[in-house]
């Protein structure tokens, strides 16, 4: 990255196997944060001593804004069907990948969400070209990396 901070990026959100295809694009995430639960154990009965020990490490949502994506990607789809479909239907968990892009298109950067699922979104009319404007898409998930 040259050390400089691009002037304009956006993101693009894909899945794992589908490498290089474009699934939609958005101008703002937010989510990337990990956080380390603690528990303390007493060591003797006069409280002198504690030990911190750490448990399991928590995720927040993934959170992408302002974007865009044809009715038919893959993503909208899966939402669809996520938030339209059966109860009894179990949710259907995909590896996600997010890659932040220069203007002109050249990946900087990329993360991937494992076992991530939508859990809320907010969706604006068709355009005139038949895309999908997403004001907030939000996904659980296990990890990134």
């Amino acid at each position: 990255m040259n050390g400089f901070s691009p002037v304009a990026f956006y993101f693009q959100l894909s899945f794992n196997h589908s490498i290089g295809k474009e699934e939609a694009l958005f101008r703002e995430i937010s989510g990337l944060t990990m956080e380390m639960g603690v528990e303390e154990i007493i060591e003797d009965s006069e409280n002198n001593f504690r030990h911190r020990l750490h448990t399991s490490t928590k995720y927040s949502n993934l959170v992408l804004k302002n974007g865009l994506a044809s009715k038919e990607s893959e993503v909208v789809v899966w939402c669809m069907n996520t938030f339209n479909g059966n109860p009894e239907d179990s949710i259907k968990k995909k590896n996600i990948v997010v890659k932040l892009l220069e203007t002109d298109g050249i990946p900087l950067k990329s993360w991937i969400f494992s076992d991530a699922y939508p859990v809320k979104w907010a969706v604006s009319d068709l355009d005139s070209d038949n895309k999908i404007i997403i004001e907030a898409l939000e996904f659980a998930y296990s990890n990134f990396k």
